[in-house]
C-alpha cells in the first residue's frame, strides 16, 4: 500500500492539529484522534510530546486523559526535559501530582527547577515523594566538593 502525497500532507496537518489540541486543552477532540489511531506519544519537531505540551500549558484534564491512555510521563524532549521538569518551571502543583501519580520520575532536575523558579509547594511535594531527596543533594555536594578538591590538588602538584 502506497500513501499519496496528499494523504501524507493531510496526516502531517492532523499531527499539527493534535499538538495544538494538547496545547489548548481541547481534551475531547484530542481523545477522538487517539481513539482513531493517533499515537498518544506523538511529539513535535522539538520532541515535545502531547503530554509535555498539555502539562506545560496547565491543561489538567487533557494531561490526565493522555496519561490514562498510556502517555509516557518521562519522555525527554530535545532539551532533555520531561513533562515534570516543565511543570516544575511553570508551577502547577496539581499537574505535578498527576504526573507523579502516573509514574513520572522525581529526579534532581525536577527539584532544582521547582526550587530555582520559586515553586516551593511543588518542591515540598516532590521531596515528600522521593526517599532519596537528601541523598541527591548530598551526592551533588560530595561531587562538587571532590571536584574542587581535585582541582586544587592538581594545581598544588603542578606548582
Amino acid at each position: 500500500m502506497q500513501i499519496t502525497t496528499e494523504e501524507e500532507q493531510r496526516y502531517e496537518e492532523l499531527q499539527l492539529l493534535a499538538l495544538d489540541f494538547a496545547r489548548n486543552g481541547e481534551t475531547q477532540d484530542l481523545a477522538k484522534m487517539i481513539e482513531h489511531g493517533l499515537s498518544v506519544n506523538l511529539s513535535s519537531h522539538k520532541a515535545d510530546t502531547l503530554v509535555m505540551l498539555s502539562a506545560y500549558r496547565g491543561n489538567y484534564e487533557t494531561t490526565k486523559m493522555l496519561l490514562e491512555k498510556g502517555a509516557n510521563p518521562d519522555k525527554l524532549n530535545a532539551r532533555g526535559q520531561t513533562p515534570l521538569h516543565g511543570v516544575c518551571f511553570k508551577g502547577s502543583l496539581d499537574i505535578a501530582k498527576l504526573l507523579v501519580e502516573y509514574g513520572a520520575a522525581v529526579d534532581q532536575k525536577s527539584l532544582v527547577f521547582a526550587s530555582m523558579f520559586g515553586n516551593t509547594d511543588i518542591l515540598k511535594y516532590l521531596q515528600s515523594k522521593t526517599q532519596k531527596r537528601s541523598n541527591i543533594f548530598l551526592n551533588t555536594l560530595s561531587y562538587l566538593t571532590l571536584s574542587i578538591r581535585n582541582l586544587f590538588f592538581r594545581k598544588a602538584t603542578l606548582a
